[in-house]
């Protein structure tokens, strides 16, 4: 039997709002799409308040497209009119028809993860200094020495990490809410790039990014970790505010290269940090230096020490200086991070990672 539109809506007229009518009749059904089988469309509220009491009719909707023939899939995405219009003036096109990306629930009180042990964000102040790759890199270490490591791919605008650890496979989610992580490298791996198609650009405004990190940390099955390595995005904005507030995270790792335009900005995430109340652990210098292959001549491309002086400025420890490489370019191509190899540059990581492994369990031993 085709599946139609028309047999949708007709079966969407069938469930009902909790004032009275239906989801037909309020006319709050937009952009409904079918593919092959899947069912994707919004549910349109008036306003933010309306839309929060819609979760059971979102619900509702599912379970009742789920027993039309031909259906195999049903995605529902519920925002509000205020949000949708204020979008299309600023020329933005409607946010990517997912269930991740709703807004954000419960009250700003950081809370643990179950089975998580610890959470550790990566930032930086600007984009470009490598800090995905520092991410990526840092938790095969770290799993390489035996923890139990995941990694959650935070940049919701610019996920690259897929592409870093190999995996361009979407996960599964058994009952259709919990989510359970891919595994590569012996790392747990999330990221929203796994869950739209690819090229597909996310256009969300603040509510809706941090709604997507709650689900992407709250939904997902991570298991028993001894540590979730968070690679945020560049910057000090809704990501950094909503992770920081909402979740009881560990400490936080800062990548900059020496150039001074890098520190500057790296100073503003070190800021934005503290005044979140987050722990600084130390700074990383990632692309410290160039060394030639052929004539072995060391060439600082972005500057010398720069983040040395700054780390010890503010007291902080300096925790690796990562030279720049052509085969850490080509391994996180390749979907299998450098930290894997046999060379200098791996052993730096494994340094990295034994460091920080060995301060949590320093911290642990001296809890009361």
């Amino acid at each position: 039997m085709l599946l139609t539109k028309e047999a949708i809506l007709e079966r969407l007229h069938s469930v009902p709002l909790p004032g009275g009518g239906t989801l037909i009749s309020a006319d709050l059904v937009r952009a409904l799409q079918i593919n092959a089988g899947k069912v994707r469309f919004v549910i349109e509220a008036p306003d933010a308040a309306t839309a929060r009491t819609l979760a059971p009719v979102q619900q509702a909707a599912k379970a009742a497209l789920r027993t039309l023939d031909g259906v195999t899939d049903v995605q529902i995405a519920v925002t509000a009119h205020a949000a949708r219009a204020a979008a299309s003036q600023s020329g933005q096109s409607e946010p990517p028809q997912l269930e991740v990306g709703r807004h954000p629930t419960g009250k700003p009180e950081p809370k643990t993860i179950p089975g998580v042990k610890r959470i550790l964000a990566i930032g930086s102040g600007k984009g470009g200094v490598g800090k995905s790759t520092v991410a990526s890199n840092l938790a095969v270490a770290m799993a390489r020495q035996g923890w139990k490591v995941g990694l959650l791919d935070a940049d919701i605008y610019g996920p690259s990490q897929p592409r870093m650890m190999g995996l361009d496979r979407p996960p599964m989610s058994p009952d259709g809410k919990a989510i359970l992580p891919l595994e590569s490298h012996g790392v747990k791996f999330m990221s929203i790039g796994l869950l739209l198609p690819k090229g597909e650009a996310v256009i969300w405004r603040g509510p809706m990014l941090m709604g997507a990190l709650q689900q992407l940390l709250n939904d997902v099955r991570w298991g028993d970790l001894d540590v979730l390595i968070v690679d945020m995005p560049p910057g000090t904005g809704d990501i950094q505010l909503t992770l920081c507030t909402y979740f009881d995270v560990t400490g936080a790792l800062v990548v900059s290269t020496p150039q001074d335009v890098a520190l500057l900005d790296a100073q503003k995430a070190l800021v934005a940090f503290s005044k979140l109340g987050t722990e600084v652990i130390g700074l990383i210098e990632n692309m410290s230096g160039y060394i030639c292959p052929n004539c072995g001549h060391e060439a600082h491309i972005f500057g010398q020490g720069g983040v040395r002086a700054e780390a010890e400025k503010l007291g902080l420890p300096l925790l690796a200086e990562i030279p720049l490489s052509l085969d850490v370019r080509v391994a996180g191509d390749a979907g299998t991070p450098i930290a894997l190899a046999d060379d200098t540059i791996a052993e730096i990581y494994g340094k990295l990672a034994a460091r920080l492994i060995a301060a949590a369990k320093r911290k642990l031993a001296d809890a009361p």
